[in-house]
């Protein structure tokens, strides 16, 4: 049975006892990271969130304490009393490597059985497992610091808010099902059977209503909800920060939230942010790095070679041109020397991208090899090289299909590649950009129409609406995404303001007027009292904070994440509930017939 603390209390973090308390009697309390006994000495090293102690127990200091300290073994929550000392084996690698702690006072809190994984840094085990165990996982020295660094950023960006005159506002996680993109997660009602809530996937209208309501700033760390299939880096919950101002343009937006992700670097990191940003339109980051998300901290830049080869009888080009496709490339510089299986490799990889395939070419130092040797010609080689600026020891790689198809399998194409081949060593830490000017709609060929390719309250730019009625697809967004290294940090947009152009937006959607009011109703309404123009974006919080602590695992800056299925294997999470909430609730569980 563990002792009680008693009137016993930490007057000490064990991983802040050093040098400066040499001669002095503290407390520190903590779990067993280590022991060793030596016969007359016994070694324990004590772990808290601060670091690592070095106790030692002695039968002369207290015959008690030693005898308890033989009973140690690793993870036993303990307190110790005693006398800071200097070591005389010193440890240069902790902070406390130069002291240890003599004891007089051992006290067992509570002990533990053999964790089913090991407390260190850097663990190599399964996922599964660590997210079954979170609890013990969390108490690794590395995810400690994660989430020491998760909160320092929350004040960061709260202080930094509040200072520019925003109310910090929670908005409803019990709302009306609006369709935004993805499944809602739903809540039955008791009081109102066969009605549902609906979690939030953000708080976009109500962010929009606060505007309506005259708040002029506002802004929230969101709790978010989304029931999709996880992709790498997605969870079902997640964090956003989100803000809304009203009587602002996009520079406005920019402005501010370049000097925000600057105040959080420096205070977090203290890494200096340079202001502004690179920019980017939505097709000069396509037609360029085959992303609206591009990484920049490297080059291998797309390169149109459509009018080039426009005269080819090669009949992958001559068909994609015809379907009013492209034909582009990429150079990978040295890559001459890549054999046939790693470009076969790399032809199947863009295939997973719904590329039909992956011509090259090799400048190699005899000369240039290609399967495309018997279609293009002498003059049309070069002219490839030439755009390319490829040179001898280089490849090209080439794909021609529609757009969308060579810009998503050639932009990841070059992810992959300089992933391979090292071509971010000694690159820029952080490269951040702008990507602005988004289509306002894309066609979704399966539905037949128009879908918004942020939202439906994303105003068109002035410039454009006269292509509302003749070409909805031509019309560019005042929308913005804030890209860090190849990925989406943030996005948002100036939203419509005015009720009859956003009844329009809702047209060209598909929805009808009834159906508009029927889900939007409340804005609409709302929309016919003033509205001011305003606009706003939205961080994911949980992404931020992965660049910040330097992890790609997005499990690893939330306390407790679901996996790659939505389930929760510690809590094992979701489950069925008892069948009297579900008969209250009016719910009844329909059994799947066999065909």
């Amino acid at each position: 049975m563990g002792e009680m603390l008693g009137q016993s209390r930490r007057t000490h973090m064990a991983g802040l006892v050093d040098e400066k308390f040499i001669g002095q009697e503290v407390i520190v309390t903590g779990w067993v990271a280590k022991r060793r006994n030596l016969g007359s000495l016994i070694f324990c090293d004590v772990r808290d969130t601060e670091g690592i102690l070095q106790v030692v127990f002695r039968e002369e200091d207290s015959k008690e304490a030693y005898e308890k300290a033989d009973r140690l073994r690793n993870e036993f929550c303990i307190l110790v009393r005693g006398t800071v000392e200097r070591r005389e084996s010193v440890n240069d690698s902790i902070p406390t490597g130069q002291v240890e702690l003599i004891a007089k006072e051992l006290k067992i809190l509570s002990e533990s059985e053999t964790p089913p994984i090991y407390i260190k840094e850097n663990l190599d085990a399964a996922e599964s497992v660590r997210l079954k165990y979170r609890y013990l996982d969390l108490r690794r020295p590395d995810m400690q610091k994660i989430f020491k660094i998760r909160s320092k950023a929350y004040i960061s960006i709260r202080n930094f808010m509040d200072g520019e005159g925003f109310l910090e506002v929670e908005t409803p996680i019990l709302n009306k099902s609006t369709p935004e993109g993805a499944r809602d997660y739903l809540v039955p009602s008791r009081n109102y059977p066969g009605s549902f809530y609906a979690l939030p996937q953000s708080p976009q209208i109500f962010k929009q209503l606060l505007m309506v309501s005259g708040f002029d700033k506002y802004f929230q760390i969101a709790k978010c909800f989304r029931d999709e299939d996880l992709r790498a880096n997605r969870q079902p919950e997640f964090t956003q920060i989100d803000i809304e101002m009203s009587f602002i343009g996009v520079e406005d937006i920019i402005d501010l939230n370049e000097r925000l992700v600057q105040r959080v670097f420096k205070e977090v990191l203290d890494k200096d942010v340079v202001l502004p940003f690179e920019r980017l339109t939505y097709k000069d980051a396509m037609e360029r790095f085959g992303s609206d998300k591009p990484d920049l901290r490297f080059g291998m830049e797309l390169k149109n070679l459509t009018d080039l080869v426009k005269n080819s009888e090669f009949a992958v080009f001559k068909n994609a041109i015809e379907q009013n496709g492209s034909v582009r490339a990429i150079t990978l510089t040295g890559g001459a020397s890549m054999g046939r299986k790693d470009i076969d490799r790399l032809g199947e990889f863009v295939k997973t991208y719904r590329a039909k395939g992956l011509a090259y070419i090799q400048l190699k130092e005899e000369g240039l090899k290609s399967p495309l040797s018997k279609f293009l010609s002498d003059e049309e080689f070069s002219a490839v090289i030439e755009r390319t600026e490829a040179k001898t020891g280089d490849v090209i790689f080439i794909v021609a299909d529609k757009d969308e198809v060579v810009f998503q399998s050639l932009g990841a194409l070059r992810l992959e590649l300089a992933k391979k081949y090292n071509l971010l060593e000694g690159a820029e830490a952080f490269k951040f950009a702008w990507v602005t000017e988004f289509p306002l709609l894309e066609r979704d060929e399966e539905a037949g129409r128009f879908v918004a390719l942020h939202h439906p309250f994303t105003s068109p730019m002035e410039e454009d609406l006269h292509l509302l009625e003749t070409d909805p697809g031509a019309v560019r967004a005042k929308a913005y995404d804030m890209v860090l290294n190849g990925e989406e940090l943030g996005g948002g947009s100036i939203r419509i303001h005015d009720s009859k152009l956003q009844e329009k937006m809702f047209s060209l959607l598909g929805f009808s007027k009834e159906e508009a009011w029927e889900r939007f109703g409340f804005l609409l309404e709302a929309f016919k009292y003033g509205p001011p123009p305003h606009g706003g974006l939205a961080f994911g919080m949980d992404r931020l904070v992965m660049f910040l602590a330097g992890t790609d695992n997005i499990k690893d800056v939330i306390a407790f994440p679901k996996n790659q299925n939505a389930y929760d294997p510690m809590s094992e999470a979701p489950n069925t509930v008892d069948p009297v909430q579900l008969m209250e609730l009016g719910i009844g569980i329909v059994k799947k017939t066999e065909e």
